[in-house]
């Protein structure tokens, strides 16, 4: 019996592991670990490839997040709204600066943030719509984006699962009037330990970020501003560099590794996230449905197959949001997601055969 793990990070070091040996004796030899020449050369290297004019780097994707919030001036009182399907930290941003996280259901083929149930959620304390895209496939923006215009709000991307997807042939990170991105290590752009970043088209947003997250500052020791101690370490962003360089790669195997689930998967009781053609996804997970979870889960383990799970309780339903006052049967769309979703093995380093060896197990399961 063959064993297939969910993530394998080490395959990957192993490709590069000359030179990220050779870039961490560079940050040690220039004493550069908080910021820096390392971090900045990175945050010049991300907007290029987001295709947007700046890029922040920060310590990681919950504090870009927060960033955000506080960029836009968003806080006490106001509101703003965000999928209940959805990693916390996409809430957490909003309730850092005090502000109420409203939720809205999923579409039940895509997964992502429903446009139609939006607008019903608009009050006159709204001020954003964070949409996400989730597991690395864009949400629909345009339809967002003209709800946003209509009523006057800010979009914030969380893009944290999404570095180098495409909606319309663009990448992500520069829709929205801020993007959030994480670089947490499982990340198709991963760290090697904490990092994040943000994105914008915005010279003022970009501006305010980078005093924000260095303490309030722009002078040594003259603070402005209350601010945040949120900075990338020197050695991250000379890895990032590198990795960086790889992404297109890593994410194209990534594409090729899940059309070999979409055409190979026949069994009628797995259903897989809708595509739809505006969206080019660089499936961070790959994540599918089936109406006995527990049953699919005990039969892939004992194949020796190795799933994930994500996530298994929306927000809405979360302890820390009880005060909100959610029940069940709020969101059904999130909620069912939450109870039958399962991810499977995605990592570029997957060979075919152990692809083909878990397709064959999905099939085999009766």
């Amino acid at each position: 019996m063959q064993t297939i793990p969910f993530l394998d990070l080490k395959r990957q070091y192993q490709q590069i592991r000359q030179e990220v040996l050779a870039a961490t004796e560079t940050v040690f030899e220039a004493t550069a670990f908080s910021g820096g020449p390392f971090v900045d050369r990175f945050e010049t290297e991300f907007a290029a490839f987001c295709e947007t004019p700046y890029a922040m780097a920060t310590n990681n994707g919950t504090t870009a997040l927060h960033l955000a919030m506080l960029a836009l001036g968003i806080g006490e009182g106001d509101e703003v709204i965000l999928p209940a399907n959805t990693f916390i930290a996409t809430a957490w941003g909003i309730s850092y600066v005090k502000a109420k996280p409203v939720f809205v259901d999923c579409h039940p083929d895509t997964w992502e943030i429903d446009p139609a149930q939006i607008e019903a959620k608009i009050t006159p304390r709204t001020r954003a719509i964070a949409g996400v895209h989730l597991y690395g496939q864009p949400f629909d923006i345009d339809a967002v984006r003209a709800i946003a215009d209509k009523h006057g709000l800010f979009v914030v991307e969380d893009a944290a699962q999404a570095q180098g997807a495409r909606y319309k042939g663009k990448r992500v990170g520069g829709f929205g009037d801020i993007a959030c991105f994480s670089f947490y290590p499982g990340k198709n752009l991963g760290a090697y330990g904490e990092a994040g970043g943000l994105t914008t088209n915005r010279e003022d947003y970009h501006r305010h970020v980078q005093i924000l997250k260095n303490h309030g500052s722009t002078v040594r020791y003259h603070h402005d501003e209350i601010g945040y101690n949120y900075r990338m370490d020197g050695l991250q962003g000379a890895i990032l560099s590198i990795k960086l360089r790889y992404l297109d790669g890593w994410n194209n195997r990534r594409r090729d590794i899940a059309r070999q689930y979409q055409t190979g998967i026949v069994n009628p009781r797995i259903k897989m996230q809708a595509q739809p053609d505006w969206a080019e996804s660089i499936y961070h997970l790959f994540v599918v449905t089936t109406d006995d979870r527990d049953g699919l889960v005990k039969h892939l383990q004992a194949q020796g197959v190795s799933p994930g799970l994500h996530y298994p309780v929306p927000c809405h339903l979360q302890k820390a949001y009880a005060y909100l006052g959610h029940r069940e049967g709020d969101f059904p769309a999130s909620e069912y997601l939450a109870s039958h979703c399962l991810s499977l093995p995605m990592f570029a380093e997957l060979t075919d055969q152990e692809v083909a060896y878990t397709i064959d197990s999905l099939n085999a399961w009766q």
